[in-house]
């Protein structure tokens, strides 16, 4: 018999450090791209309100693990999250369960930071002007994340909601609330897209040249000509040759070899950003990489601290 740490939002929250968590994603991402990660196709079951996926993966020094997660886009109007999730961690050597980790604060900044490290891998040096389109879970979490990693000075916050715009922009002195997307983008130097929208929320015209795109939304957040134009930077190629949402839907019908994955950029393999006029696009689908390495952050600190509940196993 032996015993599993079980650790719930609240412990997350306070174990997860953010720059162990950066640090702990560029590594995920270099092994994806190396070949020295596992991370199956997942797999999902939908009811007529919503889907429950599975997510496995392992990252190589970080640890093996799966989410399960729902997603019921209703959710908001009972007051719940859209995302639920629960991150189960077993010992890469010998398959022993470890750990049952809480996802849902892992889900949300797992997605920022990971769009927080492309930001910084593919900006322009000294970019500090942050537009954010999307005032929910992943524009509060995009906040957090974009701001510990680039030296932001300004922040413009739009939503479809101005109230929700408001409360978000109210959190940092560094934010305003702007009454439209265009007038969040134009002249910022960083865009984060963090939207449910099926249409796209920006617009190639409203970019100055050198502009970084970051989008994690499931619809056609980037307009085609910002596509076009822009090095397009992915997790993993499987976003192109995986069916939605596993693949995201701007690259459709892309050859995969027209994308960069972010972990070539990390290692240097393949160049990011090559000119200060350039157009970059960081495209998120999400990636189990991603919630190993979370998992594992908080996982090593819990055992550190004492933290989480042991359950004999």
């Amino acid at each position: 018999m032996g015993e599993i740490v079980v650790l719930g939002e609240d412990e997350v929250d306070r174990l997860l450090d953010l720059d162990a968590l950066a640090e702990a994603l560029r590594a995920a991402y270099r092994g994806l791209s190396a070949g020295t990660a596992s991370v199956p196709a997942r797999v999902a079951a939908y009811s007529p309100w919503g889907l429950v996926g599975a997510m496995p993966g392992y990252v190589e020094g970080l640890g093996m693990g799966t989410k399960v997660v729902s997603y019921f886009r209703g959710n908001h109007r009972l007051g719940m999250p859209g995302h639920q999730a629960v991150i189960t961690l077993v010992d890469p050597r010998d398959g022993r369960p470890l750990a049952l980790v809480a996802g849902n604060r892992i889900t949300g900044i797992r997605t920022a930071m990971s769009a927080a490290v492309a930001a910084a891998a593919l900006a322009r040096p000294g970019s500090s002007v942050l537009a954010i389109v999307g005032a929910g879970v992943q524009g509060a979490a995009h906040l957090e994340a974009v701001t510990h990693l680039l030296p932001v000075a300004e922040v413009r916050v739009h939503s479809r909601d101005p109230a929700h715009a408001a409360a978000l922009a109210g959190r940092s002195a560094l934010c305003r609330a702007v009454g439209s997307a265009e007038e969040a983008v134009r002249g910022a130097d960083v865009v984060c897209l963090c939207t449910d929208a099926d249409e796209a929320m920006v617009e190639r015209a409203w970019l100055a040249p050198g502009t970084h795109v970051g989008s994690v939304g499931s619809g056609h957040e980037i307009d085609a000509a910002t596509m076009a134009d822009a090095l397009v930077v992915v997790q993993s190629r499987s976003a192109v040759t995986q069916p939605f949402p596993a693949g995201a839907r701007e690259v459709e019908g892309w050859d995969p070899a027209r994308l960069t994955e972010l972990g070539e950029v990390l290692a240097g393999t393949r160049p990011g950003r090559v000119s200060a006029d350039q157009i970059t696009v960081y495209k998120s689908v999400g990636n189990a990489v991603e919630d190993v390495a979370a998992a594992s952050v908080v996982y090593r600190a819990a055992r550190e601290s004492g933290g989480g509940v042991l359950v004999p196993w």
